[in-house]
């Protein structure tokens, strides 16, 4: 498999360089941007929009979502952050992810499982072989049941899947 866009390295991201490249984008530097560049840094994993203006507004009130957003918009075509959608269609951006993932999303409970690049890989080479398409799994939101809510609509117990699953 190519190690092209479908499954890209994440490294610490160049907080420092940051000021610069949005200048080079057309964009000042304000307050309300260094203020949110201060959130992100101290920010591991996933984080709403809302959740990024809440804690800008802690620190900055004047702090406006459409300068977040548009911000961030920024921010992940440069390679500092990534986003992917949750059952709501919310996004979700990714700071600092431990691992490139995707995601499994239960349609019933809600609950949100990461899915490792390696997990994804079949896939993703599946869409380059069938469609010469390569798509990234650091978006990759799979819709679904988990394994919570499928043993509870068969009424199998946890331990019996273990035991299935172990078997195989």
């Amino acid at each position: 498999m190519s190690s092209g866009p479908l499954v890209r390295s994440r490294q610490a991201p160049p907080w420092d360089r940051v000021p610069e490249r949005l200048r080079q984008r057309g964009l000042r530097w304000t307050l309300q941007r260094a203020t949110l560049l201060a959130v992100l840094e101290a920010t591991e994993g996933h984080v709403t929009g809302s959740q990024l203006v809440e804690k800008c507004r802690e620190i900055e009130p004047a702090t406006t979502p459409s300068t977040v957003y548009r911000t961030l918009d920024v921010l992940e075509s440069i390679g500092i952050i990534s986003h992917s959608h949750g059952l709501d269609g919310r996004e979700e951006f990714h700071v600092r992810p431990v691992a490139v993932h995707g995601h499994l999303v239960c349609t019933d409970c809600g609950s949100d499982e990461e899915l490792l690049a390696a997990e994804a890989g079949p896939f993703l080479q599946a869409l380059v072989d069938a469609h010469r398409f390569e798509a990234h799994v650091d978006h990759l939101t799979v819709m679904g049941r988990c394994r919570d809510c499928i043993d509870t609509a068969t009424g199998t117990s946890p331990s019996q899947t273990r035991a299935a699953a172990e078997a195989d």
